[in-house]
């Protein structure tokens, strides 16, 4: 697929990311590549969608901007706002909330200086709104960094995460 107008904004790796999933599905159904698309865009721009890159990707793909808007902003993986490199995510699901995940939160904003939603002054750490489930749930509380799955959190076994990441 040939860039269309606007889409100098993606950058070569993206698209030909972009391309690489739209070749997976029949022709006329390349929305089916909008979270592969997104994931890419938002990688080629230390973390976050802007509405420039977003309209670039409609674009590309021949999709009104507003579904490509909807989808970036109903997925908790994707930011809309600058945010720090690593991605903190806590599950506050039911089996991790009984076990104490509330207080791994806590413990993640006082040892990092931030609340949910809010980035290190360094930009290293994004703590994410809460996550509502992981899929961890015999190991729980828990916590995802860029993916990686951290379990049977306490505030110690939190810090030498943490510290491991610096």
């Amino acid at each position: 697929m040939s860039a269309a107008t606007g889409t100098s904004v993606l950058s070569e790796h993206t698209r030909h990311e972009i391309d690489h999933w739209i070749a997976k599905f029949p022709p006329g159904k390349q929305r089916s590549a909008l979270l592969a698309a997104l994931r890419a865009a938002q990688h080629q721009n230390q973390g976050y969608l802007t509405t420039p890159l977003m309209d670039a990707i409609a674009d590309y793909l021949g999709l009104p901007a507003i579904q490509v808007y909807e989808v970036a902003t109903f997925y908790s993986m994707f930011e809309t706002k600058p945010a720090g490199r690593l991605h903190v995510s806590v599950c506050t699901n039911i089996a991790c909330m009984l076990c104490g995940s509330d207080k791994i939160v806590e413990h993640i904003e006082k040892r990092l200086g931030i609340k949910t939603g809010e980035s290190t002054p360094d930009g290293k750490f994004f703590l994410k709104r809460e996550e509502e489930c992981l899929a961890a749930c015999n190991n729980a509380p828990m916590m995802m960094i860029d993916h990686v799955y951290y379990e049977n959190l306490t505030p110690e076994k939190v810090d030498q995460v943490l510290e491991s990441l610096k």
